[in-house]
């Protein structure tokens, strides 16, 4: 006869225990690199308040790296996540909307005139309306996979750069001709229509490499290294000015794959 008390294996659980496997580390790396460059763009906040200026754009170079291995590091580990898409754009906010129109301000435009502190805001507000692009296209599954090749608009840390150009060409020929409000206010408004803009640019992220240029391309990037160590501004203004001179050369590839895509697909 039943006792009515229940028994010992009435309370053991009736699925398989549960474990809690946790995250692998591998998995956060990416984000622990986003939030280095987080801190590297403060940090050039902070040289620029001590008028540092070296300092601080050395920083923003540090953010710019950091910002191109984080993306390539979560794939490789498989750890891309929602999580860390967000992450990464508040962080390219801070770093390269917030963290330049800063430098730029203290740098030349602070006292100068009441529309400069304008220009700062615009800057930033155009930096933070880009990324809300970026993050809302990442979801379109329509567009055809050779616009993966292409950015709509500058992206941040080229924004960022482009809009420091000054301050980095100071450091070679001096303040005179660059540190003036009207080169200042032109690149950055410059700048800025370009990050908001529908304008193609190359992103070198996904740029597939023909067997033949690989060795080329990795003797290019020693070069590339080593100069940055011997000349660092000199080689970062080489740099600049190829990006620059890439927007028309990306602009007329655009146009002519968009017309070969429309060709193949009339009702596209």
């Amino acid at each position: 006869m039943a006792s009515g008390r229940p028994s010992p294996s009435d309370n053991l659980p009736s699925g398989p225990p549960r474990q809690d496997r946790g995250l692998s580390f591998n998995r956060m790396i990416p984000n622990l690199l986003t939030l280095l460059a987080l801190c590297a763009g403060m940090t050039a906040i902070r040289f620029a308040l001590q008028e540092r200026w070296e300092h601080a754009a050395l920083a923003l170079v540090a953010a710019a790296i950091l910002d191109t291995l984080d993306g390539r590091v979560a794939r490789l580990l498989k750890g891309a996540s929602r999580f860390g898409a967000e992450l990464d754009s508040l962080s390219d906010f801070i770093s390269f909307g917030v963290a330049p129109a800063m430098m730029i301000y203290l740098w030349a435009l602070q006292g100068t005139s009441r529309l400069a502190w304008l220009l700062a805001l615009v800057f930033a507000c155009c930096m933070a309306l880009r990324l809300a692009r970026f993050n809302t296209m990442l979801d379109d599954k329509s567009a055809p996979a050779w616009k993966s090749g292409f950015f709509t608009g500058t992206p941040a840390p080229a924004g960022a750069g482009l809009a420091l150009f000054p301050m980095v060409l100071s450091f070679q020929i001096g303040d005179d001709v660059v540190r003036t409000p009207e080169v200042v206010t032109l690149f950055m408004i410059g700048t800025a229509y370009l990050m908001i803009s529908r304008v193609p640019t190359f992103s070198f992220k996904r740029m597939k490499v023909q067997r033949h240029w690989v060795l080329p391309i990795l003797v290019f990037f020693v070069v590339l290294v080593a100069a940055s160590f011997s000349a660092p501004w000199l080689t970062l203004t080489a740099v600049l000015v190829s990006y620059m001179f890439s927007i028309p050369i990306a602009v007329m590839r655009h146009a002519r794959l968009n017309r070969q895509w429309k060709a193949k697909h009339p009702d596209g």
